[in-house]
């Protein structure tokens, strides 16, 4: 997983409340268990004007040129605003895997399901949680001017402005610890390898009858 500290990113913003996790990635793309390839997907029944399937070759696809993400303004964005309870409907993790394998390595929004924000962390995007106030000012600067990036600090929990402004955000000491670091599940359980080897080979020479 991509360690994550500081980030100077282009705003994007999906102005819509409970998004759900079929319109971020749609049901039929879920065949696939390969955590990548999933970006040229994201948002898919929203970004073109076709139905996708897997393994269409996307650049060929009708877009909807209405759609944010098909604004030339809003290319190579890495931070994503949003509203109300981003990522409610099904815990599918395909759903942070093609909003990170797209390029978003944060999220702003008032709310998050529950299940889908825990999944944000396992895959090495940063969830913040902003009052409403802040998520709308965001919004309107973000759409109100071209180019708009925010800084964000993750040693300080802090999220820049372009104007200088900065609002802090809460996230839990384990989450923050294992973003900074690069470490999810299998990192952190790959850090106590020694103690994995040492506790087989004891387990081997105990019991034997199992090995055989």
């Amino acid at each position: 997983m991509k360690a994550f500290t500081q980030l100077n990113g282009l705003a994007c913003p999906i102005d819509r409340a409970n998004i759900d996790t079929d319109a971020i990635i749609p049901k039929q793309f879920l065949k696939s268990i390969k955590r990548s390839g999933f970006g040229p997907y994201l948002f898919d029944e929203w970004r073109y004007t076709d139905h996708g399937e897997p393994g269409m070759d996307c650049r060929i696809r009708p877009l909807n040129s209405s759609f944010v993400l098909n604004q030339a303004r809003y290319k190579g964005a890495q931070i994503m605003l949003a509203r109300e309870n981003f990522g409610c409907g099904s815990s599918r993790e395909h759903a942070p895997w093609a909003i990170e394998d797209y390029g978003f390595r944060v999220i702003i929004a008032p709310s998050y399901a529950d299940i889908f924000f825990g999944n944000c962390y396992k895959n090495g995007m940063l969830p913040i949680v902003a009052d409403e106030a802040m998520v709308d000012q965001l919004f309107k600067e973000c759409q109100a001017n071209v180019g708009y990036s925010l800084h964000v600090d993750l040693p300080s929990q802090t999220v820049t402005l372009p104007s200088g402004e900065s609002f802090g955000f809460e996230i839990n000491a384990t989450s923050k610890h294992n973003l900074i670091n690069g470490l999810d599940e299998i990192g952190l359980t790959l850090m106590h390898a020694d103690e994995i080897k040492v506790f087989e080979a004891k387990h081997k020479k105990n019991q034997p009858w199992l090995f055989t």
